[in-house]
């Protein structure tokens, strides 16, 4: 079984490239992750005063639906707007509205750390957005057969950084199953103090898997992917079986 992998930081941007190049070559692809972007967009609460940040942005395309986000990665590229670090944010306290975070959440080697600089510069009531693998039978079968990635279900997390810690010693982490571990089965819901969690969402999306993502190749033509949206649809009730996709809201709480 794989276990958490350890990488030097810059393979973040390795796959941001080979990502971008797949992207550009899979419009269903393309298709797929702006209805993903559409459900983070509904989950936006404009009455909350601040920017509007995403972490861990890669390509950037999340502008593409929310065209105001602030894109951010570790790595300086020509389209994202800034460099973060999510353990040290360049941002002012409550300065930020919500935080995005797509597929960055089982990258981060200590999550605690990295939700108490969260805490830090969110407003009160902002609103940290998790979109994350679901490691439900199929996720799991799925995530470990045809990912690289370990999907980890039973490898140690540490929720806090060690003392000495600082952000630069950030590497490649990756864990996919740990927002599964955390939200949906409740491993870290004791952990949450400041934090109320509004959300936690298991979404079947066969039509996601059927894609390929950005490392697999495309399984069948538009008609699958039609049959597979059918597939979503009627796998909705029994999520622990089929959901893909995690969609997990926390929300700062006012004092």
């Amino acid at each position: 079984m794989k276990t958490a992998v350890t990488l030097p930081v810059g393979q973040h941007n390795l796959e941001i490239q080979r990502n971008r190049e797949a992207w550009l070559r899979k419009p269903l692809l393309q298709e797929i992750y702006r209805k993903f972007y559409r459900q983070i967009a509904t989950r936006i609460d404009p009455q909350v005063p601040g920017l509007l940040v995403e972490l861990g942005s890669g390509m950037g395309t999340v502008k593409e639906v929310i065209p105001q986000c602030v894109t951010t990665d570790l790595f300086d590229n020509p389209w994202l707007d800034r460099r973060e670090n999510a353990y040290q944010l360049s941002f002012a306290d409550e300065s930020v509205s919500h935080l995005i975070l797509f597929d960055v959440w089982h990258h981060l080697r200590y999550p605690g750390t990295a939700l108490h600089e969260f805490h830090r510069v969110l407003a009160p009531g902002g609103k940290v957005i998790l979109f994350e693998p679901a490691v439900s039978w199929t996720g799991r079968l799925v995530y470990h057969l045809f990912h690289h990635e370990p999907v980890g279900l039973h490898d140690t997390i540490a929720w806090e950084a060690p003392e000495g810690f600082s952000a630069d010693q950030a590497d490649y982490y990756a864990l996919q199953g740990a927002a599964t571990r955390h939200f949906w089965w409740g491993e870290a819901r004791h952990r949450l103090v400041g934090w109320r969690l509004a959300e936690v969402r298991p979404i079947a999306s066969f039509s996601y898997l059927s894609s390929g993502g950005f490392s697999g190749p495309r399984l069948g033509g538009r008609f699958l992917a039609g049959l597979m949206r059918g597939f979503d649809w009627l796998a909705t009730p029994f999520p622990r079986a089929f959901a893909a996709r995690l969609i997990v809201v926390l929300q700062k709480e006012s004092n």
